[in-house]
């Protein structure tokens, strides 16, 4: 989900919600959600109803709300008892309300569609490249998505056939390749270029692109030529890829006389380029 879907399906109400650094995840008040479902003047009487007759969400409650500092109507924050995104549609589908049934419709139709994909992987492609189009995205730009997608998938190969399954590992592993590069891990990274639940890769600049993908291809290569059988062997040979990147940009930089690694996003880069369309 982009980062702003969620947000958009409660456009001109008053919920309150937080963007969470360390979990990346935005977090939304639980009352303000079930006064503007239900028009409800006791949002903490309602709660206890839901979770009398619903008793999936009763036994998962504890990790499913958690306190957040928000802030109040006397302008201090205060903590107040907030769900996920994934919580918050977890809440949802236990409201009966009109106004929570277009978001139950929009659920149901987003669970339909990945079960598709799911039997048919091709079809995940075919959407990807709908979304990227009607984003606003050139066909050259994404033909090079696309081949940064098809690079990682044969570096998590290659992590996958060297002992190396975890997906907490993959991250790790991908943050030691992006900070041996970049200077940065993949967080820091995003922010900062100001980016929340969005792709790190769908926000770089052509440059930025090219040698992530040159840095992974590299690890990749590193990594089945090198044939390592522990955690901390892969995490040398994606040091190694990354290093080869790091060259790379180094080079490029002292030719340049200016730093590669950009502020700028995807937001940043297709408004210049519709500038420059309407310009022309």
């Amino acid at each position: 989900m982009a980062q702003h879907s969620s947000i958009k399906l409660f456009k001109e109400s008053n919920i309150r919600y937080v963007w969470d650094d360390e979990k990346e995840d935005w977090y939304f008040s639980l009352f303000d959600i079930i006064s503007f479902l239900i028009d409800c003047t006791n949002p903490k009487e309602y709660v206890k109803e839901i979770l009398s007759h619903d008793k999936g969400l009763s036994l998962s409650w504890n990790t499913i709300c958690v306190p957040v500092q928000m802030p109040g109507n006397d302008g201090n924050k205060h903590e107040v008892q907030s769900v996920n995104t994934q919580g918050l549609f977890r809440i949802i589908q236990s409201i009966p309300s009109k106004k929570a049934e277009p978001i139950k419709q929009f659920l149901a139709e987003m669970g339909a569609e990945r079960l598709k994909q799911m039997q048919n992987p091709e079809l995940s492609i075919q959407q990807a490249l709908q979304d990227y189009r009607r984003m606003g995205y050139s066909e050259n730009w994404i033909n090079m998505r696309l081949k940064s997608i098809e690079i990682k998938k044969g570096l998590t190969d290659q992590w996958n056939l060297h002992n190396v399954k975890d997906p907490s590992q993959h991250e790790a592993l991908t943050d030691v390749i992006c900070k041996t590069w970049s200077g940065k891990t993949v967080k820091e990274y995003k922010k900062f270029k100001g980016l929340k639940k969005e792709s790190l890769k769908d926000n770089m600049t052509n440059i930025e692109r090219v040698l992530s993908m040159l840095a992974e291809v590299s690890a990749s290569t590193i990594t089945a030529v090198k044939n390592p059988q522990s955690f901390e062997e892969n995490v040398q040979c994606a040091h190694d890829g990354g290093s080869v990147a790091a060259v790379a940009r180094q080079s490029l930089e002292k030719e340049l006389g200016k730093s590669v690694i950009s502020p700028l996003n995807a937001e940043d880069t297709l408004l210049e380029r519709t500038k420059r369309i309407e310009k022309n």
